[in-house]
């Protein structure tokens, strides 16, 4: 046996049996990448579209959570989840310990820090770009007491990730003027559909820091209504109420569509089809049955699910505005110790902060043409010694009770009308 023509044979084998699986497996090789800070591998192409699904995953979760805390009412709801959620991010990002818990528990934000920023990032970055058939934008800002003590690293932090322009006010000496001049730039960047989205007496002399975010959509629908065809008709309120509208139809064009025994959904797309209206409406007059698939993977599931179709749509133009205070609903989500004199926003300031108040405002217009839309979000940020001292007024009727201190055991109760008596 020649022992160095068998080493040479040897060789070429194993070579080529190397080339091959080197051809086999390199485009799975290729496809991964190691990701240093979090010490694993994930596929390439996707890191940063999982990490963008982390947060639009948690955006329409708290979308649905607040939708459910404000349907009680018998009234319209519109609000913006994305406003509402880039101003409490911004505030998140000074949070610790048990305020920070919370505050990820409600909005659901991812708690890894570099996933969450560069998520925001990228999608802030997506809704601002430029050459668009429709206009979206948003913007963040913060409005400052001059002079207090804001950690340089959480301002650096809140502009490198979300764009938050930071501006120095008086809120000590002249709340109002602040109160006029952060109004003033939610007009600007919401076309004057927002306006005077900090009320009176908001702000104050204890006001430290408020927070804000502005969104703004106008976009025409990709096939769009024919005002001729628009005409009154009955909008079947309840099954004893009908309300007179004018019903705008589009008939024998192609949809995304589907249905259930127990409802229809239909998309709608706008220009350039990056942006469209999802609607889910019953066959019958019960809206439970659309709340029951409020939730991202039953939702996304019946998207899927739509095939294109011709359709005929009638839908209502209508014109909504809205305004809620959300202090209380977040409060009743879980958000307790933020708005306590508990709450650690040590992250912004070593001075003790806390939130004050939400605020949210939003408008949408939908008609033959399109869609307009727009909403804000301030959180108004208190400082040390701002919890305020309640005034208990007992100045109209009232009830009363005697008991045992230390066992609550009532002994008498009464209910004062008028004392005069």
């Amino acid at each position: 046996m020649n022992i160095k023509k068998y080493n040479a044979a040897s060789l070429f084998i194993l070579f080529a049996v190397s080339l091959l699986l080197f051809l086999f497996l390199s485009p799975f090789w290729l496809k991964t990448v190691t990701d240093s800070a979090y010490g694993k591998s994930i596929p390439a192409k996707n890191k940063n579209h999982d990490a963008g699904n982390a947060v639009v995953n948690a955006n329409n979760q708290f979308a649905f959570d607040l939708y459910f805390k404000l349907k009680d009412k018998e009234d319209n709801i519109f609000f913006s989840p994305w406003s509402i959620s880039s101003a409490l991010v911004m505030t998140y990002e000074g949070a610790r310990g048990k305020t920070a818990q919370e505050m990820q528990s409600v909005l659901h934000f991812p708690k890894d820090d570099g996933i969450r920023r560069a998520s925001f990032k990228e999608i802030n970055d997506r809704i601002n770009k430029k050459d668009k058939k429709y206009k979206l934008s948003t913007a963040n800002a913060l409005w400052a007491q001059q002079a207090y003590p804001f950690l340089p690293e959480y301002k650096n932090l809140i502009q490198q990730y979300y764009g938050g322009k930071i501006t120095n006010l008086d809120f000590i000496k002249d709340a109002e003027k602040s109160r006029k001049i952060i109004n003033t730039w939610v007009e600007q960047q919401t076309n004057n559909k927002i306006k005077n989205l900090i009320p009176p007496d908001i702000l104050g002399p204890l006001t430290r820091l408020v927070i804000t975010n502005a969104i703004y959509f106008k976009g025409n629908w990709l096939k769009q209504f024919d005002r001729k065809n628009t005409a009154k008709d009955n909008f079947r309120i309840s099954k004893s109420r009908n309300a007179k509208v004018q019903m705008m139809s589009l008939t024998d064009e192609r949809f995304n569509y589907g249905e259930t025994e127990e409802l229809q959904i239909i998309e709608l797309p706008y220009a350039d089809k990056e942006l469209s209206m999802l609607i889910l409406l019953p066959k019958g007059d019960n809206l439970k049955i659309m709340e029951k698939l409020l939730e991202p993977k039953k939702l996304n599931e019946l998207r899927s699910s739509l095939l294109e179709e011709k359709v005929d749509v009638y839908l209502p133009r209508f014109k909504l505005e809205t305004k809620y205070e959300m202090a209380d609903a977040l409060k009743k989500m879980g958000m307790m110790t933020p708005f306590s004199g508990k709450a650690d926003f040590s992250g912004i300031s070593k001075k003790q902060l806390l939130i004050d108040n939400v605020i949210h405002k939003a408008f949408v217009e939908v008609n033959e043409e399109g869609t307009e839309a727009a909403a804000a979000t301030g959180v108004v940020m208190l400082g040390a010694g701002a919890i305020r001292i309640p005034v208990f007024r007992a100045d109209h009727p009232f009830i009363f009770i005697i008991q045992e201190t230390k066992t609550g055991n009532i002994l008498f109760m009464g209910r004062v009308v008028d004392p005069s008596k």
